[in-house]
This record gives structure tokens, sequence and C-alpha cells, in this order.
């Protein structure tokens, strides 16, 4: 369990700000300090003058050095956020066995367990080599997210991160050099996720990436998954951009920590939260109609494809 998640998933700009407060503070404190023992040992000096016009001129030194680096880290934040999106899959045919359906069949949608996760990869070709390099989730229980409880590791994927890659999700060799493969870290998602409904943003991604290594470990996701991107296409089809970034912005939720798999995991807990209130009004309660939904969706978007 990760008992960090504010600071794991936290943004660069968001970091150096709250280093720059503290560091002003300490500053300020120092200044504080000497001054108190210049006035016990160096008695008849304007002191309290002098802190005063040494703190005045740090305090505006360091607002001119942060206004100049919030401007450089803003506008790599939009550079960030603009990157093109995945690719859509939508090899996503035998995820929901009927049995499962049958199981959990008309109990509301907000009574079911979730585990809303994400990777970040090497690459966008699973098939051809790429490795997971990050996964993380998030479970959601009647209708509520809890922070608290999440999974989140990194994971040595035995190859080079390629530059492009790293320029998403900014996780360098260095930063896996130490640890544990995939074949140590799947195992204890599979043992967090347990029986629970599976759900992704571009779940087919992310699950291929999955199914590829479950034959080598012996291990098998054998649970119902969930969409959100086929439920925003069923949600909202008058929307030409379902990507997690245009769906948090249509509903008002920030995500902090763009491209890392848990501050993507959070984003995308929330935004299925919101879905269970739009899903109601459409008449969608129970976990077999939101699949129906999001089958139907899935076919109209593969015969587009073809034309």
């Amino acid at each position: 369990m990760d008992h960090l998640p504010a600071i794991r998933t936290a943004s660069i700009r968001k970091l150096v700000r709250r280093a720059f407060l503290l560091a002003l503070v300490a500053a300020l404190a120092v200044l504080a300090l000497v001054g108190w023992w210049v006035d016990r040992h160096a008695g008849g000096l304007p002191i309290d003058r002098i802190a005063a016009v040494a703190g005045l001129t740090l305090s505006v030194i360091m607002a001119l050095v942060w206004f100049g680096l919030d401007r450089v880290l803003k506008a790599r934040e939009w550079d960030h956020r603009s990157l093109p999106a995945r690719p859509e899959f939508f090899d996503f045919d035998n995820l929901n066995q009927p049995m499962h359906l049958a199981e959990m069949d008309g109990r509301p949608l907000r009574d079911l367990s979730f585990v809303v996760f994400d990777t970040e990869t090497t690459g966008l070709r699973p098939s051809q080599g790429d490795e997971i390099i990050s996964i993380a989730g998030v479970r959601v229980d009647h209708g509520t997210m809890d922070r608290g409880d999440s999974f989140s590791r990194l994971v040595n994927p035995g190859v080079p991160i390629p530059k492009a890659s790293i320029q998403y999700h900014g996780i360098t060799d260095d930063m896996v050099a130490g640890e544990h493969r995939l074949g140590d870290v799947l195992p204890a998602f599979k043992a967090y996720v347990g029986a629970s409904i599976l759900v992704a943003h571009n779940a087919a991604f992310d699950m291929k990436f999955l199914r590829l290594k479950e034959a080598s470990l012996s291990i098998r996701f054998d649970n119902l998954v969930l969409d959100t991107l086929l439920l925003s296409v069923f949600l909202e089809h008058e929307s030409q951009n379902h990507s997690l970034d245009a769906i948090a912005e249509r509903m008002g939720i920030n995500i902090d920590g763009r491209h890392t798999a848990l501050g993507d995991s959070f984003a995308t807990a929330e935004i299925l939260i919101r879905m269970f209130d739009m899903l109601e009004t459409r008449g969608i309660t129970t976990l077999s109609q939101a699949v129906a939904a999001s089958s139907r969706i899935e076919h109209v978007r593969k015969m587009g494809e073809q034309l």
C-alpha cells in the first residue's frame, strides 16, 4: 500500500512551489535567529532594520526567481499535457465472460467493488516487445474511492527505456534499476485486485500488456473489465474527444500527476464515480447493462475504422 500518494503523484510545478515556500520559511527563520544573536552580542546596531531589509530583499529575490521558474514549469506542464494520447485499442472481445456477468448481474453498479488501474510502458506495441515500467491502481467500493488503499509499483523492464517514451511519463532507466521485475510485481497486483472489476481508460491497451504475460507468469486476469473511454462515448456521443484529459476537463476534474500510473488511476476513478449518475439517468444501473452499452459502442467504433 502506498502511504504517500499525494507526493508521488504531485506535478513537478506543485512540488517546486512547496519547496520554495519551505525554503523561504527556513531562510526567514535563519535571518531571525541571526538577528537575535547579533542583538545579544553586538548591541547598538540597528538590527531590526537590518533584519527587515534583509528579509524583504530575500523575499523579493525568491519571488522573482519563482516567477521565472514557474513560467518555465507552466510551459513544460502544458507541453506535457498536449502530448499525443495513446492510440485507441479495441481488441476487447473476450474480456467479459458471461458467467461473471451472471454472478454479478442485478446488483447496482454503486454496490460493486472496482479496481481502477493504469500502466506506463516502454512503448505502445506490447506484441513487439514493449514492457510495463509502472503499474498502479486504486480501489472504488460502493461509489467511493479510497486513496489510502492504493497500489503503485515501478517495474524494471530489463530493457532500456526509449527517450521518446520518457517524455510522457518521466521514468528513466536509473529510476527502475533497483526495482523488481514484472514477474514479482504482477502477482502482487493480482492479489490486490482479487475478484474486483477492473476499470481503465482505453482498457484494451493496458489489458493487452497483462494478457501477454499470463502464460509465462502462470497468472490469469479473468476479471470483468470496464473501459471509461467506451462509457464516455456512450454518454457523450456528440463529443469528438474522449481522451482522459478531455473527459476530466468536461467534468471539472483536475489530474494531479498526469502520465503517472497512480495519478491517472486516481483521475480515472473520479471519472468512473461521476459516470455512475450519468449512466443511471440513461437507464444503465447494472453491470451487465454497462458492459452491453460498452460493447455496442466498441462495435460502432470498429465499423467506423473500416469506412
